[in-house]
């Protein structure tokens, strides 16, 4: 019983490991795009390519797709291609460590978003965690000082605009499958991001972005379809270590691609909300097993 569990875990760290990469090669595929198209541009491709790539898989698989909650769903889409918006515009204009480590603030807003839309209880210790995370924000963008530039409120909105998606997730969990999740989200993400993009002014993307554009749709709804499985075979509180292995991904890799400075403040405060974010998915994650519910989702990956 024990190696079956150990077995498993080892599983669900594989596959958290591999949507880490995924996200990172995704958030590289952002950074070379916005060179040359605008952010809903980025978004519309990267939604589009990704129901390609969706869409082959969910039908091998003949989950569930059919859905009562509709309105929801639209709802949960146009607040989650707002944080699209802001979150790539963030990675395409803000050094990678910094866009990543701030996007990490996602839990501490979740569990205030619990509080005041499910009314779910916060004790004081939580409560003192997230104090703690939002220190570590405020170490990174460091108001008041040179180092604060206003984009930093762009990639802070995207954290809290997810914040509220994962919300709406966990509402349309209590219902529908994960994968009709998915499939819905990217349904609506797919002509709400077009007309945005049209809105904000087409451009033709050159020949050489084309490329980018596709990795953004294919690693990006990989490793979230990587992520989902991961978090249903393994403790939250265990496996999201492993998705904090991005920013150092993303930093190198800024570092050498994009001759981005690797800011000290910046990997200061990324850690402070590491350890405030463990905290709190340990809390939730003792919280679930004695309420015999599942793993809260919304503390183990920022982002969409």
């Amino acid at each position: 019983m024990v190696a079956k569990t150990e077995n498993r875990f080892a599983r669900a760290a594989a596959l958290m490991f591999a949507s880490t990469v995924g996200f990172g090669l995704m958030a590289l595929a952002i950074k070379y795009a916005a060179r040359s198209l605008p952010t809903a541009e980025i978004a519309f491709f990267r939604n589009a390519f990704g129901l390609l790539v969706l869409l082959p898989i969910l039908l091998h698989g003949r989950s569930p797709l059919r859905t009562k909650q509709l309105p929801r769903y639209l709802l949960r889409s146009a607040i989650g291609v707002g944080s699209m918006l802001s979150g790539f515009w963030a990675i395409g204009h803000l050094p990678l460590s910094q866009a990543i480590a701030l996007s990490y603030s996602t839990p501490l807003f979740v569990t205030i978003a619990a509080v005041v839309w499910l009314g779910e209880i916060v004790r004081n210790r939580r409560w003192a965690a997230i104090l703690v995370g939002f220190a570590g924000v405020l170490v990174i963008v460091r108001p008041g000082t040179s180092g604060f530039t206003a984009g930093s409120l762009v990639a802070l909105l995207g954290a809290v605009l997810s914040a509220l998606v994962a919300i709406q997730i966990k509402q349309l969990s209590r219902i529908d499958h994960p994968d009709t999740i998915v499939f819905w989200t990217y349904v609506f993400w797919v002509p709400m991001s077009l007309l945005t993009a049209l809105l904000s002014g087409w451009h033709a993307p050159p020949p050489a972005t084309w490329g980018w554009l596709v990795a953004t749709g294919f690693f990006g709804t990989i490793a979230q379809l990587l992520w989902t499985r991961a978090l249903r075979m393994g403790d939250v509180s265990a496996l999201q270590p492993i998705s904090y292995m991005q920013l150092p991904m993303v930093a190198l890799a800024g570092y050498f691609l994009f001759h981005e400075p690797v800011d000290r403040w910046t990997l200061i405060g990324a850690g402070v909300i590491f350890v405030a974010n463990l905290y709190i998915a340990q809390r939730e994650s003792r919280l679930s097993r004695a309420n015999a519910t599942s793993a809260p989702v919304e503390a183990a990956k920022p982002g969409e």
